[in-house]
């Protein structure tokens, strides 16, 4: 591995281009060393490269929406304090006390008036400036100005918080690039936020999230939803650090032949995700009116379903229903969105290079001006997390592919261009961390 100058302003070029999940025919695969999911140095070279200057999902608005709401954030040894302040915006803090290094807060909560060490009492004001220090005398000259709270970057889009633990970074609208855009459709702020839950899982990060990334692993271990899912033209885009895939959803693969039944892609439906419709247990369809097709009728029953809630949805298109839309966020978040849904996953480096955190964090669609619920926190086992019939079985998967990623008689994986979203992530993480772009070999995507 050859590390090199991390500064390259490759980072803001587009690596990619329009693509079908099917991809490309031309040149080979593109081949990852293994290395990267499973040695000790390269995920210390994350440590010190990647994790300390890229903007990650943290938590919700929802968690930090009101003054003196406050959410502490961890990844790897980094801990960030996020405070809404009394004047309502938004800061984050490196989560230390500036006399003995002493955390200042844990969890999360509301109502706080000050950020007060526990240890010696040392306090300062929701903004990071010192108030107070017990016994000040015994310190001699000590000026409040010369230790406030270390600062960090904190921003948020739509209904999710971005942290960065560089104070000087890039604006996060910078960042993401077109994808604010891309799904400014979807009204991202008309969602509030239900729970949220972590999960250790013994594999390293990238296995949870490239699990994420692609469709092509829908045939395999998603086989029911194939009457349901258009997994061969779903549209793929890649931004530069960012990509998505939109996948129609009420449409049967083509793998299945011409002249699925209707029945068929019902079924499927109801089986894979009906609480959409409100509907778990198998019926017959709908009788389809002329001019219309099944995926318009499990797009009416969506609506219904929605109204049933209160929530409007008849402003929107059965594409705009029926698309899922599903954002790769570099490095480490997914956002998948549609006209009534919203769900975020994110994997976080654990202790060690074998071991990560899934994090999945639920929203539910509101009308406009519904007051803020705070989210419930969890913290559940692999053995015990359920998220439904297809994250369950991506679950299940994590339980087992940490021991094969471990093997030492592989050398590299080997990666389709279908694959593209995981071929962006890797070429991103080689500008971030100052890798030799040659180590990622083959693919028609390769220099």
């Amino acid at each position: 591995m050859t590390v090199t100058d991390p500064t390259d302003d490759r980072l803001d070029e587009p690596v990619g281009t329009a693509i079908t999940a099917a991809g490309s025919t031309t040149g080979g695969p593109t081949l990852i060393p293994a290395d990267r999911y499973r040695s000790e140095a390269f995920a210390a070279l994350e440590a010190e490269r990647l994790w300390p200057s890229t903007w990650h999902v943290a938590c919700s608005v929802d968690h930090v929406a009101e003054p003196g709401d406050w959410f502490e954030y961890r990844i790897g040894e980094r801990s960030i304090l996020i405070v809404r302040g009394d004047d309502g915006v938004l800061r984050a803090h490196q989560n230390v006390c500036r006399h003995r290094g002493n955390v200042l807060c844990t969890g999360s909560g509301s109502g706080i008036t000050e950020l007060r060490c526990g240890f010696h009492r040392w306090s300062w004001d929701l903004e990071g400036r010192l108030r107070e220090v017990p016994s000040r005398k015994g310190f001699g000259t000590l000026r409040n100005d010369d230790f406030p709270l270390l600062g960090a970057s904190v921003d948020s889009w739509g209904r999710l918080v971005f942290v960065n633990p560089d104070p000087d970074a890039m604006p996060l609208a910078e960042y993401l690039q077109g994808v604010p855009d891309d799904i400014a459709w979807a009204d991202p702020d008309s969602f509030r936020c239900v729970f949220t839950s972590v999960t250790p899982v013994d594999a390293n990060w990238k296995v949870v999230a490239d699990g994420f990334s692609e469709t092509y692993h829908i045939q395999g271990l998603h086989p029911e939803m194939l009457a349901t899912l258009d997994d061969i033209n779903s549209g793929q885009h890649v931004f530069g650090r960012h990509s998505v895939s939109k996948q129609p959803y009420g449409v049967p693969s083509p793998r299945l032949g011409r002249n699925v039944p209707d029945q068929d892609v019902w079924d499927s439906f109801i089986l894979t995700q009906g609480g959409r419709m409100g509907i778990t247990e198998s019926c017959p369809v709908p009788e389809v009116p002329s001019g219309r097709t099944v995926q318009d009728v499990i797009a009416d029953h969506v609506r219904s379903h929605q109204a049933g809630r209160g929530v409007d949805l008849s402003g929107y298109t059965t594409d705009q229903i029926m698309r899922l839309n599903q954002y790769n966020l570099f490095p480490n978040a997914t956002v998948l969105i549609d006209a009534s849904a919203l769900a975020v996953l994110v994997s976080r480096p654990g202790p060690t290079a074998q071991q990560a955190e899934l994090v999945f964090l639920h929203f539910e669609r509101v009308n406009p001006g519904a007051p803020r619920t705070r989210p419930m926190d969890v913290q559940v086992p692999l053995d015990q997390a359920h998220f439904g019939f297809v994250l369950d079985q991506d679950v299940e998967l994590l339980k087992v592919i940490g021991i094969g990623v471990r093997q030492p008689g592989v050398t590299h994986f080997a990666v389709s261009s279908e694959e593209i979203r995981i071929i962006t992530m890797q070429r991103n993480l080689e500008l971030q961390l100052g890798i030799e772009p040659s180590e990622l070999l083959g693919g028609p995507s390769s220099a």
